[in-house]
């Protein structure tokens, strides 16, 4: 039997089980089951020669976003309107067979889009090359699930539920759940506040699942099974994802608005070129990225070309951007001087821990290097031979 078969028939029992709480260990056992037989799933197959064809293509830019959707929902129609790289678009499903990459100019930054294939239902199983799509996907900083706004609510289900199958995680946190392995002394169990969906009997028989016999688990907060697993598997990738409602000029007006008012919704139409700038701005904000301009001393401050941070790719502080710069850069480092929303006063002196916001300008002051000695008349050494037998003999006076 293979792995996906074994996955149907766990998937099939729980299906015939009650949820009450004599069930409820046993549910917890086979969602942990199914936990490790998908991760066995995504490894690559033993004695298989080397990697094979994927999608992947070179990262540029400040940041990358990842289209992906159900075939023919108009993914190649608005990258070509949003970056200006050609993406066949036609009438028929599976128009784009690779990943299309794309550059979109927004706020003095460069944003790599990629145009992946459709994914169909069983994406992560391997159907229609899911796999490498999913995967592409998870190099991104954000996707963006296209959908049909003329179509069911249940695609975007669906897709949601591919996803989560192949351990992406979309807009959540991670669970506040410390977990440690350790090599003797049992499993310690502790929580900061009541637990509701999980106690330590279940919890210890997960672990005991995935033969794990010696750890450390603190609950600090009120999680589930699932995220239990999560933080034991350890190999989740938790991504914002925003829902872009295509073809909205076939729908009528109550529609547009029940599905504008969905949390992490924009709902946009490529055919009338609708909405495309409140799309580019939700992504903008999703996205986190921080603008800082340099200023030289005693120089007007450079506008033209910003460093660009944020928070999933190193961090927004002091420190970080003068990395961002160049690595000896923090040694160096005296204190700064920063203008912008992060700043009490104009000019505020900041410490390498500063956080810093989006359009800030900021001046580094080097420390200067000490001369040896002091000057004048406080130096603390002569420039005199230490040995007397090192001196220079004068000529003999002429008579």
């Amino acid at each position: 039997m293979g792995i996906i078969e074994k996955i149907k028939e766990i998937e099939a029992e729980m299906a015939r089980t009650q949820k009450n709480k004599a069930t409820e260990y046993h549910l917890g056992q086979l969602k942990a089951k199914i936990a490790k037989l998908r991760t066995q799933l995504l490894e690559p197959p033993k004695g298989s020669s080397g990697a094979g064809e994927g999608f992947e293509v070179t990262k540029y830019g400040h940041g990358r976003v990842a289209l992906i959707g159900f075939p023919s929902v108009g993914k190649s129609t608005l990258l070509t309107l949003l970056t200006g790289t050609h993406s066949e678009a036609a009438s028929y499903e599976f128009t784009t067979l690779t990943c299309i990459p794309g550059i979109i100019h927004y706020n003095d930054t460069k944003i790599q889009l990629l145009d992946l294939p459709g994914i169909i239902e069983g994406a992560s199983e391997g159907k229609g090359r899911g796999r490498q799509v999913i995967a592409v996907s998870k190099s991104s900083d954000i996707v963006l699930m296209v959908l049909d706004a003329s179509k069911s609510e249940g695609h975007r289900q669906i897709l949601t539920k591919e996803l989560e199958a192949v351990g992406l995680r979309l807009n959540k946190k991670p669970p506040q759940i410390y977990f440690k392995k350790k090599k003797s002394g049992g499993i310690s169990f502790n929580s900061t506040i009541p637990l509701t969906h999980v106690d330590e009997k279940l919890c210890y028989q997960i672990l005991h699942e995935y033969k794990i016999h010696n750890a450390e688990l603190l609950f600090r907060e009120d999680a589930t099974v699932d995220d239990l697993i999560d933080v034991i598997e350890g190999n989740r990738k938790y991504m914002k994802c925003i829902y872009v409602y295509n073809k909205i000029d076939v729908v009528g007006i109550d529609d547009v608005d029940k599905l504008a008012r969905q949390p992490n919704s924009v709902v946009i139409s490529c055919n009338l070129k609708l909405n495309l700038d409140r799309l580019l701005a939700k992504m903008w904000d999703e996205m986190g990225l921080v603008r800082v301009y340099t200023k030289p001393q005693g120089q007007q401050a450079d506008f033209d070309d910003p460093a660009v941070l944020s928070a999933d790719r190193g961090g927004c502080t002091v420190e970080d951007f003068c990395n961002h710069l160049h690595r000896s850069l923090v040694k160096e480092v005296k204190y700064v001087l920063v203008w912008g929303t992060s700043a009490r006063h104009y000019p505020q002196h900041c410490g390498l821990s500063h956080i810093l916001h989006d359009e800030d300008v900021v001046q580094v002051v080097k420390k200067k290097e000490k001369e040896d000695g002091g000057r004048g008349r406080f130096k603390s050494h002569s420039t005199a031979p230490a040995r007397i037998s090192d001196r220079e003999k004068k000529a003999p006076l002429k008579t």
